[in-house]
Formats: C-alpha cells, sequence, structure tokens
C-alpha cells in the first residue's frame, strides 16, 4: 500500500467487485504480470498475494518483484495452499493430464512450503507469522460437487481438462477427479465436508 494511498490489486472478480462497491472501499484495480510488477521500487507499505501470486511460473521472479516494490521495514503477507493439503494433491492428480508447464516453471504450491519461501525470499524477508491454517468447505452436498465446481470455475482445472479432452483422455481425468473428491471427503455421501489446508505467512521486508 502506498502511504496514504488506496489498497492496489489485480483485476477483480465480479463478486470481488461488487463486495469492495458494497462496503464503500475506495480501491484501484490494476491486471499485471506478477513477474513484471509496474511499480516503482519500494512504493508500497503493504505488498500481500491471497492465493493469488502462486500461480506465476516463476517463483523467484515473484518474490524478487515482491521484495522490490515494498519499502524497507513494510510487509509482505502471502496465503498460499500447502504441498501436503487437498490443494496440492488435487495438483499431483492433474498433473498427467495437464499440458506442459512453461520452461523453468515451479508447482504453485510449493508456495505453501516454509522451506520454499525462505529459500526464495532469504535474508530480505523476516517472517514473524509461519502459521498453516485450515479452510473448512462444507458449500457442496455429494463429494463430487467439489470436483464439477473446480471443472468450471478452477482455471487449473479448467485447463487440465480441456488439455485432457484433446489428448482424448477427457472421461480418464473426470473419473481421477471424482475418485479424488472422494477420498479427501471429511463428510457424507450426502454432505460432504472438505478441509483445504493454507500457509499464512507475515514478514516484514529487510
Amino acid at each position: 500500500m502506498r502511504p496514504g494511498a488506496s489498497r492496489l490489486g489485480a483485476h477483480p472478480s465480479p463478486p470481488g467487485r461488487r463486495r469492495a462497491e458494497a462496503t464503500g472501499a475506495q480501491l484501484e484495480w490494476r491486471e499485471t504480470d506478477a513477474e513484471h510488477l509496474p511499480f516503482d521500487d519500494e512504493e508500497f507499505d503493504v505488498v500481500m498475494s491471497c492465493i493469488g501470486a502462486m500461480f506465476a511460473p516463476h517463483h523467484r521472479d515473484v518474490a524478487d518483484e515482491l521484495v522490490r516494490v515494498c519499502r524497507p521495514g513494510g510487509f509482505v503477507g502471502l496465503a498460499s495452499w500447502t504441498p501436503e493439503g487437498m490443494i496440492g494433491a488435487l495438483f499431483r492428480v492433474m498433473r498427467p493430464f495437464a499440458p506442459p508447464p512453461p520452461p523453468g516453471a515451479s508447482p504453485p504450491p510449493l508456495w505453501g512450503s516454509e522451506e520454499h519461501l525462505h529459500d526464495l525470499f532469504g535474508d530480505r524477508v523476516e517472517f514473524t507469522t509461519l502459521d498453516r491454517r485450515v479452510l473448512n468447505v462444507t458449500a457442496f452436498r455429494r463429494p463430487t460437487d467439489w470436483g464439477e465446481h473446480f471443472t468450471q470455475l478452477y482455471g487449473p482445472t479448467i485447463t487440465t481438462r480441456a488439455n485432457a479432452r484433446r489428448d482424448g483422455r477427457e472421461r480418464e481425468f473426470d473419473d481421477a477427479l471424482a475418485a479424488f473428491c472422494r477420498e479427501w471427503n471429511l463428510g457424507t455421501d450426502d454432505q460432504a465436508r472438505f478441509e483445504q489446508e493454507y500457509l499464512l505467512a507475515i514478514g516484514r521486508r529487510v
């Protein structure tokens, strides 16, 4: 956040924009490349990403940019799915069906690894909070409703299923995703419940 300025974020989803407007928040929305942020050095007091920057392919480039635009003494905050949690497991299920990643790309859930964050940021950010938390999901009646929701609205799953369709493996992908949903369901067949683990990381820019 710039001193005395409004918050700055990525391009919002329509619900996100409506929620901001409903609260009266004065926001400036800009869609940018996380690996090449169009901001000046040390421009913000707070730089944060909630399940966002982790999906850029080149992790070190993203970390370098987050540090660059944050003033010394400012804060970097990140929320990222963990490799060991449900979304990390989803990426492992999708990997055989996904298109080849860009050269030099790293798996998104690595951002949810404490070791990976320390490797990316080194001594440039002193993390005071590294807390693994769980998002409890109870919005779906059947376990497979979760998978259907993700194939319709979650970018990585949409891309992976489209690639599986091109390869003639769409049914195989759907079966693998349905089995995944049943495996991770902690509720019942009539009322699903899932726990999606994420890492909350907050640190001060040195």
